[in-house]
């Protein structure tokens, strides 16, 4: 069978759909050959590209990178740009794009980013994705792919509801679809599991708008670049990990071709 290139998959809605279906429709943007898969995982809290992007970690080795953990490693150790973002913190303002940017490009230089990246949860606004963009270009860097984990508003209200976290090792439990072996005890050391004060349905719908407000406009600017495909998120965590599985290796073929 003749392999597609991710550079070929434009516009796809994946539903339960394998990769030979995918539309074969070549994009004029990003077409430089890149040095390894750099991914988007775009999708409002608790689609599951959190779970996703560490998978691809631990099955293809590829980084994953968001900025929260980004900005909490650079403060602890004591960087130019993690005093900084600490300060600004500490005001309670927001870290500015230039310099999550900064903190962003810093991070693909070290060497373990070479088998690629997954950009979990960035960027957030179409001024990010413009100005990432640009830095990567003039590092003789580009996007593979976009995957917009697409679910519906009551589907994550459902689906969180249900989480339950422990509060001493942070471990995540799903009561409908990641049961813990002892009544809503952690399986690693028994402390009783909480429901987070930011999983309940008033406040998952309040983080949901504001998503709506200001990711969602990056789905459109990527599928206009014929940079986006779209899968079914409200599927188990086994069947999403497969269909990822089984679209690496173009991935890492497109990156490399």
């Amino acid at each position: 069978m003749e392999q597609v290139s991710a550079r070929e998959i434009s516009r796809v809605s994946v539903e339960g759909q394998t990769s030979t279906m995918m539309a074969n429709q070549k994009r004029a943007f990003n077409n430089r050959t890149c040095e390894a898969p750099y991914l988007i995982f775009l999708g409002p809290p608790g689609s599951g590209k959190g779970t996703q992007a560490e998978k691809l970690h631990k099955n293809f080795r590829l980084v994953q990178l968001s900025t929260g953990n980004l900005f909490r490693e650079q403060i602890a150790q004591g960087t130019e740009l993690g005093l900084r973002v600490k300060d600004i913190l500490a005001k309670g303002e927001l870290v500015p794009d230039d310099l999550t940017i900064a903190m962003v490009m810093d991070r693909l230089a070290k060497p373990d980013t070479i088998m690629g990246v997954v950009f979990d949860g960035f960027p957030r606004t179409l001024d990010q994705a413009l100005a990432l963009q640009n830095k990567l270009d003039e590092h003789g860097k580009c996007i593979t792919a976009v995957i917009h984990f697409n679910i519906t508003d009551d589907q994550i209200v459902e689906r969180l509801g249900a989480r339950r976290m422990c509060p001493k090792d942070n471990s995540i439990y799903n009561l409908k679809s990641y049961k813990p072996k002892d009544d809503e005890k952690c399986d690693i050391c028994g402390t009783p599991l909480i429901h987070r004060a930011d999983d309940k349905p008033d406040v998952v719908r309040h983080r949901l708008n504001i998503y709506r407000q200001q990711t969602e406009p990056l789905i459109e600017f990527y599928r206009e670049q014929d940079m986006l495909i779209e899968i079914d998120a409200a599927r188990t965590i086994e069947e999403i990990e497969a269909q990822m599985d089984e679209w690496m290796p173009m991935f890492i073929y497109d990156a490399n071709e």
